[in-house]
């Protein structure tokens, strides 16, 4: 499937939010990626529900929510009522992971897990058929432009490998940490099918759609070749 490149608005300029999310838009992006974070789970406090629905006031895209936090459950809801389409929570967070699936999905979303960097593939073996998405992170979540994690790559491929196994190819497989020109090719050799970026779209002022086209273009010899 090809590439899809979800803006995260972590990076953005929150004095110029609806501004840059419809240039996202217009410049071709797929998604719009909100990176909640409670302080706890992560070392970092950022967004809510609120910020959510004001986004999906600007946006026909998809609105792709990563749950950062402790006791998701308590939140999922709120979120799904702010206007979400995927709802991603952490593996590492819960200990009755398929109960909190599928409650996303009764609540008419898209369910997705994540992995931080050090928890291995094979945690997701026995939840892996009742996902949507999966969402690999390339660095330890908490802070936008870290520098992508070294043989991530490896294990994108292994969590691909273990998708294909499990008959569960058409899950999108995720990535997300340190994602630029530089390294989206790598992912995306390795399985990848959505690519969540920040700085190398938002940051340092740039032009967002000369941004996103540059990771396309980077992309894109990669996916002509897996097709």
């Amino acid at each position: 499937m090809p590439l899809k490149i979800a803006p995260s608005i972590l990076s953005a300029d929150f004095t110029r939010l609806g501004e840059q999310v419809r240039a996202a838009e217009q410049a071709g992006a797929d998604w719009i990626h909100v990176d909640v974070m409670d302080g706890h789970f992560v070392p970092n406090l950022t967004v809510g529900p609120a910020v959510t629905a004001a986004i999906r006031s600007v946006t026909r895209l998809p609105i792709d929510v990563h749950l950062m936090v402790e006791n998701p459950d308590e939140h999922l809801q709120a979120f799904v009522d702010a206007g979400a389409d995927s709802l991603t929570v952490h593996v590492e967070a819960l200990p009755h992971l398929h109960r909190t699936v599928h409650r996303i999905h009764q609540l008419g979303v898209r369910a997705g897990v994540a992995l931080n960097p050090a928890t291995p593939v094979e945690t997701l073996t026995e939840i892996a058929g009742d996902l949507d998405l999966v969402l690999v992170m390339t660095v330890d979540p908490g802070f936008g432009g870290q520098d992508f994690i070294p043989r991530s790559g490896e294990k994108v491929a292994r969590m691909a490998e273990l998708l294909g196994r499990r008959g569960q190819a058409g899950v999108e497989l995720e990535v997300d940490g340190g994602i630029r020109s530089e390294t989206v090719a790598e992912v995306v050799a390795a399985g990848a099918t959505v690519a969540v970026a920040g700085s190398a779209i938002f940051g340092d002022g740039g032009d967002i759609g000369h941004n996103i086209a540059r990771l396309r273009a980077a992309a894109s010899p990669v996916e002509r070749n897996r097709r």
